[in-house]
């Protein structure tokens, strides 16, 4: 059972293989099971690399499993079409398009089993990249938002530091009026004179401006802060709206990114172990010599080429004698007289017709 299947994969002809010896049955077994295991692994290769794009485990064995019905039909098409030739030459010219093709189905196999093997070695990769855009992520989204906060934290220094003005000035008061009570500036007399009490006044007066000034500015401070905070929250949003777009960085085409930028010997040997697996069936057949199968087939299709020859002179002989016999057949009806009268009279009446008929067509135009 398993025989006929794997000589069903490899493309012979059951029929003309069944006449033939064990081993060259056994060749095409070997043949078949290679072309089955390589769409095994297409299936596997292809299911994993789908299960990445749609994050769900039934549409990717879905997809996988047509995949690999591809590959496998490609694969058996590519091996049962080559035949073998009496030249080596041109058994390789005619081989050559399948090598191609099948180089390109290996290398698509591949790829997404470097990915899963590697898959440690990526997520590192992959991890390294996400740090570096979540920071410029953050630097992208805090220059969005710098203008502003720079602005309100400006307008924030500049209401206190009207204050601290006004503190020091009123401070300065302070000590003006001190010392001239004390003596030791100004007047320079002791006690509580006129100009004690002008400058008292002053201070006074310049108390109540402050008093007046760090109650509005602190109420301004209070909404620029409320602002400033609402920028940094709204900043903050921005930040974590981005994340989960940046976590989600490690898809198919990420991977492959990633695996490119790790060393490439170890991929390329894999590579190259797929390729081997993928075109060993046709280098297999190029290398071997005409086996008791390949003399079979090339007997079968030599006599149906031979009976389509023999069928195709037949009809064209068959067109020639007929041809012939009809060009006698007319050749003695031509020289019948009675045949001749008639078709003399026949022509005469329908030229009658048509004279009358043009003579009527005549008339009604007057």
């Amino acid at each position: 059972m398993l025989k006929q299947f794997f000589i069903l994969c490899s493309g012979a002809d059951r029929d003309v293989l069944e006449g033939c010896s064990e081993g060259e049955q056994t060749k095409y077994v070997g043949i078949g099971a290679t072309v089955f295991f390589t769409a095994v692994m297409a299936f596997l290769a292809s299911a994993y690399a789908l299960f990445t794009v749609f994050d769900s485990l039934y549409p990717a064995l879905i997809f996988g499993f047509v995949w690999s019905l591809l590959i496998f039909n490609l694969d058996r098409f590519i091996v049962s079409t080559i035949k073998k030739r009496d030249r080596l030459m041109d058994e390789f010219l005619q081989a050559t398009p399948r090598i191609i093709l099948a180089i390109i189905i290996a290398i698509v196999i591949s790829k997404p089993l470097e990915i899963k093997i590697f898959e440690k070695e990526i997520n590192t990769v992959l991890l390294k990249e996400k740090n570096e855009m979540e920071l410029a992520n953050k630097k992208q989204v805090g220059n969005y938002f710098k203008s502003d906060l720079d602005k309100n934290k400006a307008e924030i220094a500049s209401l206190k530091a009207d204050i601290l003005t006004k503190e020091k000035e009123v401070n300065a008061l302070y000590s003006t009026y001190i010392t001239e009570a004390e003596g030791t500036t100004g007047t320079k007399k002791l006690g509580k004179g006129p100009v004690y009490k002008e400058k008292r006044e002053k201070h006074d007066a310049s108390l109540k401006e402050l008093a007046a000034l760090k109650t509005t500015n602190e109420a301004k401070i209070a909404e620029k802060e409320k602002t400033g905070k609402q920028l940094q929250a709204d900043l903050d949003k921005k930040v974590s709206q981005t994340q989960p777009i940046i976590e989600g960085f490690d898809g198919l085409m990420a991977r492959i990114n990633a695996l490119n930028k790790l060393p490439w010997l170890p991929s390329f040997f894999i590579m190259l172990l797929f390729l081997a697996i993928e075109t060993s069936p046709i280098i297999a057949k190029l290398l071997a010599p005409k086996g008791e199968f390949d003399f079979k087939q090339e007997e079968a299709e030599t006599a149906m080429k031979a009976t389509l020859a023999q069928n195709k002179y037949q009809r064209e002989l068959l067109v020639k004698t007929s041809a012939e016999m009809h060009d006698r057949v007319y050749a003695d009806i031509a020289g019948d007289k009675n045949l001749y009268d008639l078709q003399r009279k026949k022509a005469t009446e329908l030229l009658e017709l048509q004279a009358h008929n043009f003579v009527e067509k005549q008339k009604a135009t007057f």
